[in-house]
């Protein structure tokens, strides 16, 4: 049982205005831009002033004490000190913890080791690019059998054994609900990170038979991987087959911005369809894409159909906007270095720049960091962000 908390006055007014906020913009109709920030555990971990544990990556990645404590630190520090439009405080159900290799965790899943590096956050060594014709011998025929994803499901079971006989900060600490390798960072981009991102542009143009070997098994062990894990959460009594079968899907291809779309269509397009008919059941389809994808957006709106993108830097906004038209779903906002460096006057124009540049016509924008906030930003440089768009994203 948990014990009693005060949640501050100023923080249950905050609340309840996020919680109304969100409804409108669900509804179509809300009176100003909401403003979210993806201030990730890399922020804690790369931040000697937030560290004082002296947490590394290589412990983050393979102790699952040490991801459990760093979480709750980080998620705790957030709660009291970053304004954004999401509920802040002590969480009323209690601390949401995950099973959490960032990004690096399918090349590793496709066999590729993994690098740890001093104040950086872990790569990992492409298995492809000093012999492609590894890939014909590649075998992941049980996707849960590989190493990672048996770290991971171990983490998983840890976490599920040590959460119910917790508190933090007298809140519950609820485990997870979720698995890494549940999505995708999309089959390019894992191409690139198995192959080499020089090696596999030389390959479209030298053989280009290679590319789609390449990337329909990618595609085809991606789609067996989710659907195992998915069978596991099923079976451990934590999801529900009704839950999967929600349609709508989200994912993510950021290396496509490389590309043309004439080449998107011809290399890509095929494999990311195969993953939408597979787990989207014919419903709304997001995607994530860093980087200047700008030419990119409109094709896979019509290829694809999807409403929704998680756009990166640079990203002219208002224009955009007037390629997609008003009904699709737009997230971004101002440099991540801007962010970090300031000074607060630029933070502030280049927000008010963006919520005037028409980018909130239909009122589906929604401001963010333009990608991922950098370790060692000032909170106040999002504070200003944040006040800025309550001033100038009204409608």
């Amino acid at each position: 049982m948990a014990t009693e908390f005060s949640q501050p006055d100023e923080l249950v007014r905050h609340n309840q205005m996020v919680r109304k906020l969100w409804e409108a913009y669900r509804r179509g109709d809300p009176w100003r831009v909401p403003v979210i920030f993806n201030y990730g555990i890399r922020c804690r971990l790369l931040d000697p002033k937030l560290n004082a544990e002296k947490y590394t990556f290589q412990q983050y990645f393979e102790d699952p004490n040490v991801m459990l404590d760093a979480q709750l630190r980080h998620m705790y520090f957030k709660a009291f000190n970053l304004w954004r439009d999401e509920p802040m405080g002590y969480p009323e159900e209690g601390w949401s913890v995950f099973i959490d290799f960032q990004n690096t965790f399918e090349a590793p899943w496709f066999g590729c080791a993994l690098r740890y590096f001093e104040d950086q956050v872990p790569d990992s060594v492409e298995i492809l690019k000093s012999s492609k014709s590894l890939l014909y011998d590649m075998d992941i025929s049980d996707p849960l059998s590989i190493p990672i994803m048996q770290r991971a499901i171990e983490f998983y079971e840890y976490f599920h054994e040590k959460c119910p006989t917790m508190e933090y900060m007298g809140r519950p600490v609820l485990p997870p609900r979720g698995l890494p390798g549940a999505g995708t960072d999309g089959p390019f981009t894992v191409a690139f990170k198995l192959r080499g991102a020089t090696e596999l542009c030389l390959d479209i143009y030298e053989d280009p038979q290679y590319v789609h070997d390449l990337l329909s098994f990618i595609t085809e062990t991606t789609i067996k991987r989710i659907q195992a894990v998915r069978q596991y959460l099923v079976e451990r009594g934590h999801a529900s087959s009704e839950e999967f079968a929600v349609p709508g899907w989200g994912f993510a291809d950021d290396a496509v911005e490389m590309l043309s779309p004439a080449i998107y269509r011809e290399f890509v397009l095929p494999y990311h369809r195969r993953l939408v008919e597979a787990f989207a059941g014919g419903g709304p389809v997001s995607m994530h894409l860093c980087g200047d994808a700008s030419h990119m957006y409109p094709v896979l709106a019509e290829e694809l159909g999807a409403n929704s993108f998680d756009t990166g830097f640079p990203v002219d906004h208002g224009a955009l906007r007037r390629q997609l038209g008003p009904d699709i779903e737009i997230l971004g906002g101002p440099s991540i270095m801007l962010l970090k460096n300031g000074p607060t006057e630029a933070v502030a124009q280049e927000t008010k720049r963006i919520l005037q540049s028409g980018v909130t016509e239909g009122k589906k924008f929604i401001l963010r960091e333009g990608n991922n906030v950098a370790p060692g930003t000032s909170l106040s440089h999002l504070q200003v962000m944040y006040e800025a768009a309550k001033e100038y994203g009204r409608y």
